[in-house]
């Protein structure tokens, strides 16, 4: 049984915090920098232009890529033959998180309790998706989440007769009503199946996978395209103003499911979809 002390757990969450929002993903700038060459409308070229120079100007100069550094979402892949040693893993991830939010200069925007709403002026606590796999690593993804994407998502138990016409007309009314609301060019995470919580948590998830890969499904790497063109013909845009650029990609992720049910969750993403990972 290999031993991880809780140390490294606190020092790599840190640092993730920090990294993921002061640095844009490659596969993100690579797709931005595409759309824009795609794009005919010069006001929407334009606002793709300061989207890129923003992200340049905060990875030269460390700081975060937007004033909303997130709520902090945390997925552990823990091998089932590792032993945490040190104290409490959750305790760990929520001191990164402690730490990493004060030395990164990052805005704190967790409220203890949703009604009463006094700051924890930690950003604590972290929420924590805890999968056991096999090995004997630790596997850390940091993903903070705004929440002016995050209040644009939805979640609908379709009926098994809705079929996939009907997960295609919920995901793009999803879209249409959040409108320039989530920052677009915008990420579309997708969960099908499962239960409830199961579909919310595949849509979160699904906003991980890099925008330039496809579901190893063929059927659903054809549904990701063709939910993406839809949507960029919805004349969103960028930030809102119009164009054709309003998702960059689109990430379906599918479980099973009871036959008397069809849960679809759609978690929309801001163009920057924060995310760093490590392995311990």
């Amino acid at each position: 049984m290999r031993e991880i002390h809780v140390s490294k757990i606190v020092e790599t969450v840190k640092r993730l915090c920090i990294d993921s929002n002061y640095y844009l993903n490659d596969d993100i700038r690579e797709r931005l920098k595409d759309s824009k060459d795609k794009e005919i409308f010069p006001v929407a070229q334009n606002i793709l232009d300061i989207i890129l120079e923003n992200a340049d100007i905060a990875k030269n100069e460390n700081m975060p890529m937007c004033q909303d550094t997130g709520m902090a979402i945390v997925f552990l892949e823990i091998g089932q033959d590792v032993h945490i040693t040190g104290g409490s893993i959750e305790d760990a991830v929520n001191e990164g998180v402690r730490q990493g939010y004060s030395e990164g200069y990052l805005r704190k925007s967790v409220v203890g309790d949703p009604i009463e709403r006094i700051n924890t002026k930690d950003n604590t606590p972290a929420i924590i998706h805890y999968s056991i796999v096999p090995g004997d690593k630790l596997k850390i993804i940091v993903a903070p989440k705004g929440f002016g994407s995050e209040n644009m998502s939805q979640l609908k138990m379709l009926k098994p007769a809705d079929g996939i016409e009907g997960v295609k007309d919920f995901v793009l009314k999803v879209v249409k009503e959040a409108g320039p609301n989530p920052c677009p060019p915008i990420v579309v995470g997708i969960g099908i199946g499962g239960t409830f919580e199961k579909a919310a948590f595949l849509a979160k998830k699904a906003l991980l996978r890099p925008v330039d890969v496809r579901n190893s499904n063929p059927y659903y790497a054809k549904l990701e395209e063709e939910l993406l063109e839809k949507i960029n013909s919805l004349g969103i845009g960028p930030q809102g103003f119009g164009g054709r650029t309003t998702a960059l990609s689109v990430n379906v992720e599918t479980y099973a499911t009871h036959i008397a049910g069809l849960p679809v969750a759609v978690n929309i993403n801001c163009h920057a979809t924060r995310h760093a990972e490590a392995v311990l």
